[in-house]
């Protein structure tokens, strides 16, 4: 799946941060995806972390409410007041004390992200980040001129680094440890307690940040309760940034809206960089934030209990078949299951599996199911299938899944 890059000629030279950096492979593999479906293949496409429900009408109508009242125009750059109000009240209901000028909305978490390593690092400084990660982290760090440091975690320890493993990736040239809970794409996440058996290496390494990315908090099952790094970890607050939004427990991919919460000199930071570059996000998306976070929480419940049922059939479906072994996901929408089992065969025609990608391509091929290879995500040997998609489709490519894996034979 390499992309061949077009050349400029003589007239044009690339920067030198761009010549790693490709459109990102879950992009990628969805645009394939529905390019095929487009020409008429029957594809299921699981590979887009995006909920199939519709943004609810309580924020539908707060965005309408927005612009009848002409609020059309450019905010203040970090966001409205209204929005912080909002955003200020919703950490004070976990126990979190947070003001104004420790708030920055942006055009989505990932632009919270990228401003923070704009902001914060210099080249050659390191972030460490364990794996499996989203795939965009290493490429912003990269991007900002910083050196990705990645800590391989395991289903055996819930996909949660361990004090011991992060203390010893960190080095003088550390500047943040990024950690994602719930984690897209295992769906780990870290307790109370694992998050508080972080805190001594943090108190020996008093050069470290803390970045927590939480834009799952709304979407954990059993009987698991989301904790905030803010929460946990108390001690961390004057160098700790939450990174969190709207987009996936409200449906609200679409609307681009992220916030960022950390101390007031970074968030000013942050600020410059972002009103060089976007400035202040939709005013209209600002106003539909407002209403998710000031609506009924029904709706995040109803939608959370479809999530875990659409969790069960895939976890069950996938362990069903032979080759491969999932782990049960405490948060997000992502089964992420080791594949290690069917890579070594050879698929109908001849042809040896002996990678995630190829295993991918060959349910494309062979299946007509798009799921992303774990190398994407620094895991190679798993693959990660999004359950965000109607039960119905799920079912489909599951019995898909399982007659393609089944069509692999061992060289044994």
């Amino acid at each position: 799946m390499a992309v061949t890059k077009p050349s400029l000629g003589d007239h044009l030279k690339l920067a030198h941060r761009v010549n790693s950096i490709e459109v990102s492979l879950i992009v990628r593999l969805s645009e394939t995806a529905a390019a095929r479906k487009a020409a008429g293949e029957d594809v299921i496409s699981l590979g887009t972390g995006e909920p199939d429900f519709g943004t609810p009408d309580f924020v539908l109508d707060a965005a309408r409410a927005a612009m009848e009242r002409g609020e059309t125009r450019y905010t203040a750059n970090t966001g409205t007041a209204a929005l912080k109000t909002a955003i200020v009240a919703n950490y004070r209901n976990k126990g979190i004390g947070i003001g104004p000028k420790n708030i920055i909305a942006s055009a989505g978490a990932k632009q919270v992200l990228f401003n923070a390593f704009m902001a914060t690092l210099d080249e050659g400084d390191e972030v460490v980040i364990p794996a499996p990660y989203w795939t965009s982290y290493v490429d912003m760090v990269s991007m900002c001129e910083g050196v990705p440091v990645t800590i391989p975690t395991s289903a055996r320890e819930g996909f949660v680094v361990s004090p011991q493993a992060l203390e010893q990736a960190i080095t003088p040239r550390t500047k943040w440890v990024l950690l994602n809970s719930p984690s897209n794409p295992s769906g780990g996440a870290y307790d109370h307690d694992q998050l508080r058996a972080l805190l001594p290496v943090f108190e020996r390494q008093r050069h470290v940040g803390l970045m927590s990315d939480e834009i799952y908090e709304h979407l954990v099952y059993d009987d698991f309760s989301f904790v905030s790094a803010l929460e946990a970890l108390p001690e961390l607050a004057e160098r700790t940034l939450v990174v969190n939004g709207v987009s996936k427990a409200y449906a609200m991919t679409g609307w681009r809206l992220g916030y960022g919460i950390g101390p007031e000199v970074l968030i000013g930071a942050m600020a410059a960089v972002q009103g060089q570059a976007t400035s202040a996000p939709s005013s209209i998306s600002q106003a539909a934030a407002i209403g998710a976070l000031e609506g009924p929480i029904a709706v995040l419940k109803e939608r959370r209990a479809d999530f875990e049922r659409r969790r069960d059939l895939v976890v069950a479906g996938l362990n069903a078949i032979d080759g491969l072994v999932c782990s049960r996901p405490r948060g997000a929408f992502y089964a992420f299951p080791d594949c290690t089992g069917l890579l070594g065969r050879r698929a109908p025609g001849g042809r040896l599996i002996t990678t995630d990608t190829e295993l991918c391509e060959y349910f494309l091929d062979r299946a007509g199911v798009a799921v992303v290879p774990g190398v994407a995500f620094g895991a190679p040997g798993h693959f990660r299938l999004s359950y965000a998609y109607a039960q119905s489709a799920l079912e489909q490519a599951l019995e898909r899944i399982a007659a393609a894996s089944a069509a692999l034979s061992s060289l044994t």
